[in-house]
């Protein structure tokens, strides 16, 4: 010993340890463990490798509009009783704000006619339906504010007309979907079928011109009010005639008195409108 350190004799060391066997005990072997590594190498159970989602994942969102894989859901989407659900109109709502205010500012300028050139890829509904709902409450409340000025300034008195609602209702609603309809029957009839969406598109956008007209209702001109409703009666059928021209010169020589009937329909329009909400009787 030296240093305080015992020196030990390397014969003794060297080799392994021998093991003492111990009778009290029984070695225990243990089988494949179901334990799973973290994260997973592979599919296993329900839990699939990597960062997958689940299988029934909505991927609606991100499936491609075209070319898309059909699930069974959507297998028998190409009978009648899919038009009675909300995933056949959906893809008429498919539009984003600056595509319905290009096609507003294309309606206001009525001479170009490029309007269904534009919209014959995506036609939408968005539009129209929000032009005529739009359109009954500015009617209504403008009609409203007309003549309650009209009477206070007569000293009269003035009683709310609720019909009026009702009434912008049934005839926005219904023109812009009745009168589509009987040209889309009166065009394939001449060989010159339209789209039906397309022809509610058309139609749709082509009141927009009277929501501002009804704004400027509120002077109390009467000659100022024939003005603006014939100003915008003439550009709403024109802005339907010129885009309806090209596609119907195909249906041989009717085809003028079909553009002038569109015309003078759209006129007369103007002229209800004129009559019903411009015009105060007190």
């Amino acid at each position: 010993m030296s240093g305080g350190y015992t020196s030990i004799d390397n014969q003794k060391v060297s080799g392994s340890v021998p093991a003492v066997s111990d009778p009290g005990r029984v070695p225990v072997q243990f089988t494949d463990s179901g334990l799973q590594t973290f994260p997973p190498s592979g599919v296993q159970g329900k839990i699939s490798g990597g960062a997958q989602p689940p299988r029934d994942a909505d991927d609606s969102f991100s499936r491609p509009v075209g070319g898309s894989p059909r699930g069974p859901d959507e297998s028998e989407g190409g009978g009648w009783l899919h038009k009675f659900t909300v995933a056949a109109y959906k893809p008429y709502f498919d539009v984003d704000t600056t595509d319905v205010l290009d096609r507003l500012k294309e309606s206001l300028f009525p001479f170009r006619g490029t309007f269904t050139e534009k919209t014959a890829n995506n036609p939408d509904l968005y539009g129209p339906f929000w032009i005529c709902t739009t359109l009954i409450f500015v009617a209504a409340s403008i009609g409203t504010f007309v003549t309650y000025i009209a009477h206070k300034l007569r000293d009269k008195e003035w009683n709310y007309d609720i019909n009026l609602i009702t009434w912008s209702a049934g005839v926005f609603y219904g023109y812009v979907t009745l009168v589509p309809l009987m040209l889309f029957v009166v065009l394939k009839y001449f060989s010159a079928p339209s789209g039906l969406v397309q022809l509610f598109c058309l139609y749709g956008y082509s009141l927009f011109i009277f929501i501002p007209a009804m704004c400027l209702s509120v002077v109390p001109l009467e000659i100022f009010r024939w003005v603006i409703a014939g100003v915008a009666g003439f550009m709403s059928a024109t802005f339907v005639a010129l885009n309806l021209k090209a596609h119907i010169t195909s249906a041989g020589e009717s085809w003028f008195l079909i553009v002038a009937s569109i015309f003078l329909l759209q006129l007369a329009l103007a002229v209800v409108l004129k009559l019903y909400l411009f015009t105060v009787s007190v």
